[in-house]
């Protein structure tokens, strides 16, 4: 780290260098051009990861769908955090890879500032994407049969091998004779330090892709799954690569419970499928499940998109409106952005340089404008 203060600079290093870990990545992509020292300064282990725990920047984007059905696309915005911008589109991105038409495409993650993108119906990617950096990266296809279905995808942080990885699974069909199709299920595990895919045991749970109803938390994936007709939540630990199950708190038919996290810990909010008018509750898991607050009535809910750092609500209306709603006012906030049910995704997530080997924004082609008023 020799030599990072700047010329003339009497400060001492710890200390440029303090300041400079808690600087959004866009004013470090700047001073890279100061000096050589701060440049090869910003590529190092232990610089990025002062800058990951050091930073607060929390940044939101916004996934949507402009078109119809057939000739449409998914859109990515990154919404203002600042106060009194009301979560105004701050920037618009297109992303190539996206493709056109009502496929899936699902957000897992984030995992320290890194997302992964999942592309269905067909397209069957999955992509690892650094909005912060703009790098991104189509992560190669594992081996499976010609006829298969893609069924889920996990995504997170081994802490132990400094490693991120993508847990996968696919339902491959091979056809035993012109009456009957065979089937099974398989699991494949990527690392991105190796960049390649090893299949794994199948855990005998289904998980299901229901945005936002899967999370990522401290090295563990958590899906919302069924085995044998019975819904309970199936969990993938990064480190030791070994799956394991947990009940749900509450599994009566008619209500929507997706995962979060909540402080570090698993969280579910509980809430009705039906209704002009739903109420929410959140439980935890710490050792087992506790009910830690109602919020009651709130009117025009179509869908529950997850909850900001000051406790309001990002809300999908019944007209399919994005809405924040304040509990501690009980104001409803419509935000003037719309789209279709289900394609809707609210990602909170922390600025991070954390490299993924990828190509960059301008290689990709990834087209990015700043919002109009």
């Amino acid at each position: 780290m020799a030599g990072l203060s700047k010329p003339g600079c009497d400060l001492p290093e710890a200390l440029v260098l303090e300041i400079l870990s808690k600087l959004p990545v866009k004013s470090l992509t700047r001073f890279r051009s100061v000096c050589k020292p701060w440049f090869s300064s910003f590529q190092t282990p232990f610089f990025i990861t002062k800058h990951l725990h050091n930073n607060n920047h929390l940044n939101l984007l916004h996934k949507g769908f402009c078109g119809d059905t057939r000739d449409g696309v998914y859109s990515f915005s990154q919404l203002s955090t600042e106060k009194g911008r009301n979560f105004s589109v701050k920037e618009n991105f297109h992303l190539p890879f996206s493709g056109k038409g009502w496929s899936d495409l699902v957000v897992d993650g984030p995992c320290n500032g890194i997302l992964c993108l999942e592309l269905g119906d067909g397209c069957d990617k999955a992509v690892l994407w650094n909005p912060s950096t703009r790098e991104f990266k189509i992560l190669p296809q594992p081996p499976h049969s010609t006829s298969f279905d893609f069924l889920s995808l996990g995504f997170g942080y081994d802490s132990q091998t400094d490693d991120y990885k993508v847990v996968r699974f696919v339902v491959n069909y091979f056809e035993e004779d012109s009456d009957a199709v065979e089937h099974n299920y398989q699991v494949d595990l990527y690392s991105l330090t190796s960049d390649s895919w090893k299949e794994i045991s199948y855990p005998g749970v289904e998980p299901y892709d229901l945005p936002p109803f899967n999370c990522y938390i401290n090295g563990v994936y958590y899906w919302h799954a069924t085995q044998s007709s019975a819904h309970l939540i199936l969990s993938f630990d990064m480190v030791n690569e070994k799956f394991s199950t947990l009940p749900l708190p509450q599994t009566s038919e008619g209500f929507y419970s997706p995962l979060l996290d909540f402080n570090g810990l698993l969280g579910a909010i509980i809430y009705p499928v039906e209704g002009t008018e739903k109420s929410f509750d959140l439980w935890v898991m710490n050792e087992s499940w506790t009910k830690q607050f109602s919020i009651e009535s709130v009117p025009g809910v179509e869908m529950l998109l997850g909850f900001w750092k000051t406790g309001e609500l990002f809300i999908q209306s019944l007209d399919h409106q994005l809405v924040l709603f304040d509990p501690s006012t009980r104001e409803l906030k419509n935000l003037g952005i719309y789209a279709p049910k289900w394609s809707m995704q609210i990602t909170a997530y922390v600025e991070s340089l954390v490299p993924i080997n990828a190509r960059s924004e301008h290689e990709g082609r990834i087209i990015s404008r700043p919002a109009r008023n």
